[in-house]
């Protein structure tokens, strides 16, 4: 088990950097998960606010107590902590800055799900770009790195938002395009989904994490920043 990663700790909580591949919660056939796995290392109990798929990485506040999760669930739910996400996408979608509001059917229910977002970068790869690469698998796509912010939070709600407006993210076989993937895993070597919750803007932390501005931001994972790197983007 390799250690998850502490951006900042107090009395209540700590923020945490979560590798892709870990579940949050742990259940059946679930041999690693945040909870169980992350109470061993810091030699308590500890209790979660938020959660994050198990192959979305990033950033996540787990509390020290009961007390302390209810108390940040609420800011969460309150919109003063403010959770930014960075995807890589296969396709484009317009307009490139918006907000997409369709609602996001769970457990039998309709759910009301929004989210914002903004195109931050563009741009078309060709396997034909690079010798490294299969010359018997000419292949060609549109990328597009994407910045989203959840307005609500919905499960999968990002990746349902982006795959219905034709915008999938690589990797994503569940709600994405899987003949696609297949081909960014021979190609690319996409093995991961390309989506990480790299920014915290958390106010309620103003000047307690040497910013002053409660602002905890990672640099996106070694697996994102490879494909940004082999698509010179």
């Amino acid at each position: 088990m390799n250690s998850i990663p502490v951006l900042y700790e107090n009395d209540e909580i700590y923020i945490i950097n979560k590798p892709a591949g870990l579940a949050v919660q742990g259940g059946e056939k679930i041999t690693h998960s945040l909870d169980v796995d992350f109470a061993k290392q810091t030699g308590r109990k500890v209790f979660l606010v938020h959660r994050l798929d198990k192959e979305t990485s990033g950033l996540m506040i787990v509390a020290k107590d009961s007390r302390s999760a209810a108390k940040w669930t609420k800011l969460i739910a309150s919109k003063q902590v403010r959770k930014e996400y960075v995807a890589l996408c296969c396709g484009n979608i317009k307009p490139e800055k918006g907000c997409i509001t369709e609602n996001i059917v769970q457990h039998g229910m309709t759910r009301k799900a929004v989210t914002d977002y903004l195109v931050e970068k563009k741009w078309h790869f060709s396997s034909l770009q690079s010798s490294a690469l299969d010359e018997d698998s000419e292949f060609s796509v549109n990328f597009c790195k994407i910045r989203l912010v959840l307005e609500t939070g919905r499960m999968h709600q990002i990746r349902i938002h982006l795959a219905k407006q034709g915008c999938p993210i690589a990797g994503d076989d569940q709600h994405g395009d899987f003949k696609l993937n297949k081909k960014l895993r021979k190609i690319l070597k996409v093995k991961n989904l390309m989506l990480c919750s790299q920014k915290l803007i958390i106010p309620e932390l103003k000047g307690c994490n040497g910013s002053g501005k409660g602002i905890f931001e990672i640099e996106l994972p070694d697996f994102m920043n490879t494909i940004l790197e082999t698509c010179n983007a």
